[in-house]
């Protein structure tokens, strides 16, 4: 592609398409009297510029030959008809044709200079004040301004959309910045991180062994550790990671955590002879956390025979047999502020949730469902009857940044309800449980369900483990399998790993299946057929329905490679289907993606199949999977269509957040619950392939599950009950005086 890039000179004609969200841009320009259509990502460039640009010449199936631009460079317009077509084109607001015509006739090839040193003369000319004179002025030298910054940034490798984030956050303390600490860019712009403005420090010339460095390396190691579930390190492991990210010996790294701690940036907690290290948001979060729990703790003194007199009548209009747990879970829900209730597929959650909503319920009180997805709110809104929304949609996401995601409800402005009830909370984090704690008031009754043995959440914390290991609250925990769940292999083998007991593999079952293969492409062979023969008929559903669960992301069994060949059967190459390149991934029309993190001003709408619009919202969540349903090159947008029929357009910018999704790892697939389940099975990292790793994949399936691989890893995994550590400091904050 170098080897056949050219440089075009010339002015912009006209703008035909310009997205203002990512800079993406085709324009007409005018080079040697030819029109040329040229595509690429400017900055804020305006018709009748001058510019030079380099890049390829390409053939666009739709719309013909064009030039994509690679780089480009504003150029000052240097002759009297350059001149008076930039300031006529509309680049600078109260000039048109005629006022432009007017100036540049009085000061010809010095028209540029006379606005920048002298612009009061410009009020010599008829039609123009003092004030409008200066007010010209200040356009033409912002553009300049621009410019200069916009080459003097990319001469440090910098592209030119981030080159306008730079500038549009720092304006002219740009090259000061940039000189003295360009590691301020990873705390101030959103898409720049430690590695980014390191890369552009090391150009600059930036010591390795600057302060700025040390201590922004520091910060970087402790988000690293968020994104893998930590919300602290132990000293030594935080100084370890961060002298092996630096190239630094760790005396280095351990004299700067004084001083970031007096900065407020890291906060640091002796727990148990251990130091944690947090940052500070972090630290924060947990601690009011633990907090707002303590005040939703109050308790209610109802006598025991107005709750079983309420009982019976639930159990006679339900025709429901509650078990003693289920009974002391409903009686602790109306004594208590703040309940627990945790157990195991097939003991009898959901009645348990039932009985409770229809308790509150005579008693004339206002109840709010919600779950932390929109496959568990759906799942949530079928079993009970009743609406169930997103955690999200609840605290009426009103869109923000990543992390940093905005509720209209929070302390000011509180959820109006008696009683919210959380559904799968072993899947919500610290971010999001501080959010819905800070819009819950104290006298709101707030009741946690979930199953502690499932693998944590994505995002950082051990929020439903930490609060249950606290011993702080009232917690039920059930553990009966009632009689029509005890006829499912799926529950009764999915509590036996649970006790790390031996599971039969004879496929005498109806719904538990092992198919021993010890070769990956074997696996990966007989996986295809499940898929396109077997399952869609046994199971009563699609092939996309139908989910593969891998533990890992790399390997021969990874989400990597399955989703390369998965897709080459599934979803196959057709002249009708669009594609779409990005990195390391193939998008084609048709194939199953997944949201890979939280995007919370992603816009998406429902329609009516007449068109008409249903219902519209912002956010679009880690985990959730929708399919492609369009690629438009043209304007660089994939339309995707989510559960609930939840239609979004990604710019092209954005893609970075999807991924194939034919297979995902077990740890995506948290919360949701899919008619058949295919798990490949063959070897991996002891830590990683354990006994909750596997329970949590099994009890993904609704109606089948089929493991096809190694039985001895199977074996293996249910002996193995050494998760991997999280570091999460709830449980410390909350048993802290």
């Amino acid at each position: 592609m170098e080897n056949n890039q050219e440089t075009i000179n010339g002015y912009v004609d006209h703008i035909i398409y310009r997205n203002t969200d990512n800079g993406y841009t085709v324009l007409v320009l005018i080079c040697d009297e030819e029109e040329l259509t040229c595509v690429g990502t400017f900055s804020d460039i305006a018709e009748g510029e001058n510019i030079e640009a380099r890049g390829v010449f390409t053939d666009h199936p739709t719309y013909g030959r064009q030039f994509k631009v690679q780089s480009f460079e504003e150029k000052a317009p240097q002759d009297v008809v350059a001149i008076e077509r930039y300031l006529g084109s509309g680049a600078i607001k109260g000039v048109g044709i005629a006022l432009a015509a007017r100036i540049v006739r009085r000061f010809k090839e010095d028209t540029f200079r006379i606005i920048e040193e002298e612009p009061e003369r410009l009020a010599e000319i008829k039609g123009i004040s003092d004030r409008k004179a200066m007010e010209i002025a200040d356009q033409v030298n912002a553009k300049r301004d621009l410019r200069q910054a916009m080459i003097f940034l990319q001469q440090y490798g910098i592209s030119t959309t981030l080159a306008v984030k730079i500038y549009n956050q720092y304006g002219q303390e740009v090259y000061g910045i940039l000189q003295e600490n360009p590691y301020r860019m990873a705390d101030d712009i959103e898409g720049v991180g430690f590695r980014t403005a390191d890369e552009i420090a090391s150009r600059v010339g930036i010591r390795t062994d600057s302060d700025f460095r040390i201590r922004s390396g520091i910060q970087y190691a402790l988000l690293q550790a968020s994104g893998e579930g930590h919300t602290y390190l132990p000293m030594g492991e935080l100084t370890g990671r961060a002298s092996q990210l630096l190239g630094l010996e760790p005396e280095y790294i351990e004299n700067h955590y004084m001083n970031l701690a007096m900065d407020r940036k890291i906060i640091m907690r002796q727990v148990d002879g251990v130091t944690q290290m947090y940052s500070s948001a972090f630290f924060y979060m947990e601690a009011n956390t633990a907090t707002m729990l303590k005040q939703l703790d109050v308790s209610y003194d109802v006598p025991d025979i107005e709750i079983e007199m309420r009982l019976r009548q639930i159990e006679k209009q339900t025709k429901m047999d509650l078990d003693e747990h289920q009974v002391e879970a409903v009686k602790e829900a109306v004594r208590n502020g703040l309940l627990i209730i945790t157990g195991g597929p097939g003991t009898g959650k959901t009645t348990t949730i039932n009985t409770i909503i229809r308790y509150f319920e005579m008693e004339g009180m206002d109840i709010f469902l919600a779950a932390p997805t929109g496959r568990a709110a759906k799942r949530m809104s079928e079993t009970t009857g009743f609406e169930a929304r997103t955690i999200h949609r609840m605290l009426e996401l009103n869109g923000g940044m990543e992390g940093n995601a905005g509720f209209e409800r929070n302390e000011q402005n509180p959820l109006e309800t008696d009683v919210i009830i959380i559904d799968e909370m072993s899947m919500v984090d610290i971010s999001l449980m501080y959010a819905l704690l800070k819009a819950v008031v104290a006298g709101t009754r707030l009741i946690l369900v979930g199953d502690v043995n499932q693998l944590p959440s994505v995002g950082p914390g051990s929020v439903l483990k930490d609060i249950i290991d606290s011993g702080m609250f009232h917690t039920v925990k059930l553990t009966k399998i009632f009689r029509q769940a005890s006829t499912s292999d799926i529950i009764v083998n999915a509590h036996k790993i649970n006790r790390g007991e031996p599971v039969s593999l004879d496929n005498k079952s109806m719904d538990f299946f092992f198919l021993k293969r010890y070769d990956a492409d074997k696996i990966i062979n007989v996986t295809l057929q499940l898929i396109k023969q077997k399952l869609p008929k046994f199971v009563g559903a699609s092939e996309y329905d139908i989910q593969v669960l891998t533990p890992m992301r790399k390997g021969l069994l990874g989400v990597e490679r399955l989703n390369t060949v998965l897709q080459m059967y599934l979803n196959p190459p057709d002249a009708s289907k669009r594609e779409k390149e990005y990195g390391s991934t193939l998008f084609r029309e048709g194939d199953k993606v997944m949201q890979v993190k939280n995007n919370y001003q992603l816009e998406w709408e429902i329609r009516s199949k007449y068109g008409l619009m249903i219902d519209k919202g912002t956010g679009i969540f880690n985990g959730d999977m929708g399919i492609i349903e369009e690629i438009n090159d043209f304007a660089e947008i994939m339309t995707i269509s989510f559960d609930e029929g939840r239609m979004v357009e990604y710019p092209y910018k954005l893609l970075e957040e999807l991924e194939l999704a034919y297979a995902i790892t077990i740890h995506k697939s948290q919360g949701s619950e899919y008619p058949a389940v295919v798990i490949p099975l063959l070897t991996g990292p002891r830590m990683l392939m354990n006994r909750n790793l596997l329970y949590t994949a099994v009890t993904r399936a609704k109606k089948c599950v089929t493991i096809v691989g190694n039985d001895e890893t199977f074996q293996m995994m249910i002996e193995n009950n050494a998760e991997q550590r999280r570091y999460s400091g709830l449980k410390d904050r909350l048993t802290e005086e």
